[in-house]
């Protein structure tokens, strides 16, 4: 017997002759892979004016374009008695579906896949936190907390996993990437507490180049800067290992991070990443990470530094140990599922 699990997200959707996509690779991975776990998937999430670029494969989703249709389609999965939920992420609409799961006596996973307090920093400034601990305190008395940093969880109770996109293709074939010596690859969303646009200025009259690959088409944005092209990805994950390896250098501009997964992409692809001070904790024990200043003098330094030492850095990257997909799922799978078996007994 299949377990229900509805998936509730903040993440906007788009819907094209019955086909649903997403931007974000959690929002498609995770799904589908507790789909492969004996969990019969269902998902709630924003409806997107634009077409997104991952497609979902999933057949149980829907999507609104406003909070209360948004709280009422919630309401209609509680036909289901045994459903259980996961929430991904704490947002205003998240938010108020964790009221309404208490209320009508839902058990509730919340995984947390950043720092909401800096994220929301960056985004509304002094105000920000406030709000967003507004609604962690509320979630964390109401819902089982999942982090994937014991941090996040300021010292509630819940559990920590370890997201992964990796699989054993991502650490055979590597690339020497002999070339562009002075151009640096991102691999993201183009967003504020991504830190891309802090980045773009700092290579301003630089001799260093950016490439950006990212879902999201805003290409536009940077028609005045030579040094810096943009990648519209779409493709599966086999063609983003071919274009990692034309590259030789990460760089990670977030002002927050968590356990960006990015990261580790670039670590298996045996390239060197360089991040800013703002997110040094992510380095932990692995190795290859390189924290430079926020400016290009430092930032200049370190991409010197690299090249010329990289044979020797490349050596060191192999010795690291990362997480993986599969490890990944079956954690979030045996958290849901013990939880479950407990309330059961």
């Amino acid at each position: 017997m299949k377990n229900n699990l509805c998936i509730i997200t903040n993440e906007s959707v788009s819907q094209n002759e019955g086909k649903y996509n997403c931007d974000n690779i959690d929002m498609k991975s995770i799904p589908e892979s507790l789909e492969t776990y004996n969990f019969d998937i269902s998902m709630i999430a924003r409806q997107s004016k634009f077409k997104r670029t991952k497609e979902i494969s999933l057949k149980k989703i829907k999507i609104f374009n406003n909070i209360f249709s948004y709280i009422f389609g919630l309401i209609k999965t509680f036909k289901k008695i045994d459903n259980k939920y996961l929430i991904i992420s704490i947002t205003p609409y998240t938010f108020l579906a964790v009221i309404f799961l208490k209320l009508f006596r839902k058990e509730s996973f919340v995984y947390l896949r950043s720092d909401g307090y800096k994220e929301y920093k960056s985004i509304l400034g002094f105000y920000g936190p406030i709000i967003y601990h507004f609604m962690f305190v509320i979630v964390a008395k109401f819902s089982m907390l999942i982090a994937c940093r014991k941090h996040l969880l300021r010292g509630k109770s819940g559990k920590i996993v370890y997201p992964s996109q990796l699989n054993e293709k991502w650490f055979i074939g590597y690339n020497q990437k002999l070339n562009n010596l002075n151009t640096l690859l991102y691999v993201g969303r183009i967003r504020v507490e991504k830190g891309i646009f802090s980045l773009i200025n700092i290579l301003e009259k630089s001799k260093l180049n950016l490439t950006i690959v990212s879902p999201e088409k805003k290409g536009r944005i940077f028609n005045n800067s030579n040094n810096i092209s943009i990648i519209n990805f779409e493709n599966n994950k086999d063609e983003i290992i071919k274009l990692y390896d034309n590259y030789r250098i990460f760089i990670l501009p977030s002002f927050t991070e968590a356990h960006p997964q990015v990261l580790d992409e670039a670590l298996a692809r045996n390239i060197p990443v360089i991040i800013f001070n703002e997110i040094s904790h992510v380095v932990r024990d692995r190795k290859g990470v390189f924290i430079s200043e926020r400016n290009i003098k430092s930032l200049q330094e370190t991409v010197d530094y690299i090249n010329k030492n990289y044979e020797n850095i490349q050596n060191k990257i192999k010795l690291n140990i990362l997480p993986t997909k599969k490890q990944f799922i079956e954690d979030l799978k045996n958290i849901i599922l013990t939880k479950q078996n407990e309330n059961k007994n």
